[in-house]
């Protein structure tokens, strides 16, 4: 572990913010959805399957893992990078309880990115997902100082995704009704142009609430446990 980054002089504060608190017990990591108070484009939303592959293909440069495309000694190589941190911050918690600022940023860019496309194609917002701007989804990630003494547990990486086992059960259940929800919204935009309310909100819950659990289980960014909720 020689080549990680080496802590901070004797005697300095830490780098990096201080870790952000939820206050009001609200849980650390929140996500919505502006509700579309209008007329949604029937056209795209009928088409949807179709219009989000463009950047659906984007995403999963960025955000699929990696992948080495090679053709002989001498020919070309396409190599692409990418995906959420896990190992990284797990291997740097465990032994140096650091978690690099950096690192925390790519986590929360890709994963908004991820959350617009999800978005868009859950017919939820009908503008085309912008690959740096939030739009109409926000998602705030609690931040963790370079050093994490007394806001990570340094062990409970280790164990997060076991314990997260209730809620990926939960969620198997949750998203088949989700996909339901969204081709009844279909059909509905379709017909009204709008997305029913009750539809809406209860598939940005399931949003919400898998975020949560990417947030403790994955990028390792709170010790909250996740609450077996939808709403906010």
């Amino acid at each position: 572990m020689s080549t990680f980054d080496a802590p901070p002089p004797a005697g300095q504060p830490p780098a990096g913010p201080p870790p952000s608190s939820p206050g009001d017990g609200a849980y650390p990591v929140s996500f919505a959805v502006d509700y579309p108070d209008r007329a949604l484009n029937r056209l795209t939303t009928a088409f949807r399957i179709f219009t989000v592959i463009p950047i659906a293909v984007l995403l999963g440069t960025v955000g699929g893992g990696s992948f080495h495309v090679g053709r002989g000694e001498n020919g070309a190589t396409i190599v692409a990078a990418g995906g959420l941190l896990f190992a990284g911050p797990l291997l740097m918690i465990l032994f140096r309880q650091k978690y690099p600022l950096w690192w925390q940023d790519w986590n929360r860019e890709l994963l908004r990115f991820m959350n617009r496309v999800g978005v868009y194609l859950a017919l939820l917002d009908d503008r085309y997902p912008s690959t740096d701007e939030q739009q109409a989804v926000r998602l705030e990630l609690p931040r963790v100082g370079v050093r994490t003494e007394g806001q990570l547990n340094r062990w409970l990486p280790l164990v997060k995704w076991l314990l997260a086992i209730p809620h990926y059960i939960v969620l198997f259940f949750l998203w088949i009704g989700l996909v339901i929800a969204v081709i009844v919204a279909w059909f509905a935009i379709l017909l009204t142009g709008r997305y029913p309310r009750g539809l809406f909100d209860y598939v940005v819950g399931v949003i919400r609430w898998h975020n949560r659990v990417v947030a403790y289980a994955l990028i390792l960014v709170t010790d909250a446990y996740p609450p077996f909720r939808l709403a906010p």
